[in-house]
């Protein structure tokens, strides 16, 4: 039968000595160990991402506003936390110039960090809208920018880099008061393809993930018609997307370039069906 798996266990071995790292390999994926920067890592997907990379054999950066979560969270993982608020242009890119410094590079980049203040338009003043905006979307472009002006000034070119952004169905499905977090959502929608056009010479691919209805420890359990009337039977984990980050992040996959891949479940489709 026509099969090249000899031809990529040979290409495996390859790799892992010529580099000298460690590699993996799960389900047919051959995966080396990767330098991994999560922003907003302390609770919820971030989490659940960090987790998840560090479990894979990744080393693990993160940042976080809240510090004693994510010291608690880095201590229990056994990866690196950064407390900044990523609204400080100043403080994002130093902890970024402490990694390259640490790291001599990054290979993944996962804009996690998000904040949702709903509140109705007569009552979001101009200010709040800005600050949504300084959190959810400016950070995507920040730490990108930086990857890529590293990755330029380098000598020897790295030819593996991945960027995924956490976006939201609600970049297409807005509510009532949620102004400032549906520009954000749909602007990381936007700037991901754009990124992955700009970043492509320096082989980095850019993609985004549009978590539904996600569950995690901030929430309450949900009431049982609720997991009846979703699609899927039930509602999303944070778990969920993290499985999509490493999937991504996959050498394998680097085919898969500029798109936005929607995890809620089939809820989107059932929602926009009924309308």
């Amino acid at each position: 039968m026509a099969d090249n798996y000899l031809e990529r266990r040979f290409e495996a071995f390859q790799i892992k000595k010529n580099s000298g790292g460690k590699s993996m390999s799960k389900k047919g994926f051959t995966q080396k160990t990767r330098r991994v920067f999560v922003t907003g890592g302390a609770r919820g997907i971030g989490k659940a991402i960090v987790k998840a990379f560090r479990s894979a054999g990744h080393r693990v950066a993160f940042c976080d506003i809240d510090e004693a979560v994510g010291k608690e969270i880095a201590l229990k993982t056994g990866t690196n936390f950064f407390h900044v608020d990523v609204s400080d242009k100043e403080a994002l890119e130093h902890c970024l110039q402490q990694l390259y410094s640490e790291w001599g590079d990054i290979d993944v980049i996962i804009n996690n960090v998000g904040i949702s203040q709903f509140t109705s338009i007569t009552e979001t003043d101009v200010e709040m809208f800005d600050h949504i905006l300084a959190v959810n979307l400016r950070p995507v472009f920040i730490t990108s920018r930086q990857l890529a002006i590293h990755r330029k000034g380098q000598e020897t070119l790295n030819t593996y880099g991945r960027i995924i952004n956490i976006c939201s169905t609600r970049y297409l499905m807005s509510e009532v008061g949620s102004e400032g977090y549906a520009a954000s959502k749909g602007g990381i929608y936007s700037l991901t393809h754009a990124l992955s056009l700009s970043l492509a010479p320096w082989h980095i691919t850019v993609n985004s993930i549009s978590p539904g209805w996600i569950q995690n420890e901030n929430y309450d359990l949900l009431r049982a018609e609720d997991h009846v009337q979703h699609p899927s039977g039930r509602v999303g984990k944070p778990e969920d997307i993290a499985r999509m980050c490493l999937f991504l992040c996959h050498e394998e996959n680097d085919f898969i370039n500029g798109e936005n891949i929607t995890i809620d479940g089939g809820m989107t489709k059932k929602m926009i069906y009924i309308e």
